[in-house]
């Protein structure tokens, strides 16, 4: 029996799951300040709701971003303080790539509000085992830049569908399913995403795993 934990940080969502023998469990918050001060407790709700100890984990999954800054760290840097204690590997998931897996479209287009204007954006199309697969690179860049799909019918994902959504939709026009502004990557998702990886082997050692910001932070600009 496989049982993983995965964390996701990378927006105002912060969330724990827990997957063991292909069930998941998940504590969810909204919380756009705080998610250092929510996820020990929410580890320990989600492990206890489980009956399982943190050492019966085989691998510790978790959001790798984009996202907040902050955010991403807080995933990276829990992730990595459990896989010591407990000498296991990491697996990174795509915040973005999660946040697609919310979606029971064939084909998405996942956005996170990266303010300043700019989305974090990618387009995904779900493989034959139901997998959302990146289609293209994940960026951070304006919407007014974006190079929307020329065929198919797509689904929105994310706060970006909110905050710079309307002109996109209106490109779109009736090859825009849906947008769900409101949807955020959860770590249930995150661990549905780790199973197969952990299946292949697709894991790291805790000194391996790194965050993904696509964009520099705001001391790198500075410095720049």
């Amino acid at each position: 029996m496989t049982r993983l934990l995965a964390i996701e940080t990378a927006t105002e969502g912060c969330s724990v799951a827990l997957l063991q023998d292909g069930e998941v469990s998940q504590r969810f918050a909204l919380a756009p300040l705080g998610h250092a001060a929510l996820i020990r407790d929410m580890i320990e709700q989600v492990l206890a709701d489980a009956g399982q100890a943190l050492s019966a984990m085989d691998a510790i999954a978790f959001g790798q971003g984009p996202g907040s800054f902050t955010g991403v760290r807080i995933a990276v840097s829990a992730a990595q303080g459990l896989a010591l204690a407990i000498d296991r590997p990491l697996i990174p998931v795509s915040s973005l790539q999660a946040l697609a897996m919310q979606s029971v479209h064939d084909r998405v287009l996942a956005a996170f509000d990266a303010r300043k204007g700019e989305l974090y954006w990618a387009a995904f199309e779900r493989n034959a085992h139901g997998i959302p697969v990146l289609l293209g690179q994940e960026q951070v860049i304006a919407p007014e830049r974006i190079l929307l799909p020329r065929e198919h019918e797509w689904a929105g994902m994310g706060t970006g569908w909110g905050a710079c959504g309307d002109s996109l939709a209106t490109q779109l026009a009736d090859r825009l399913l849906l947008r769900c502004p409101e949807a955020l990557p959860q770590a249930a998702d995150v661990a549905r995403l780790a199973l197969p990886r952990w299946e292949a082997g697709l894991y790291l050692d805790v000194t391996e795993a790194l965050p993904v910001y696509i964009r520099p932070s705001q001391a790198e600009e500075n410095r720049a």
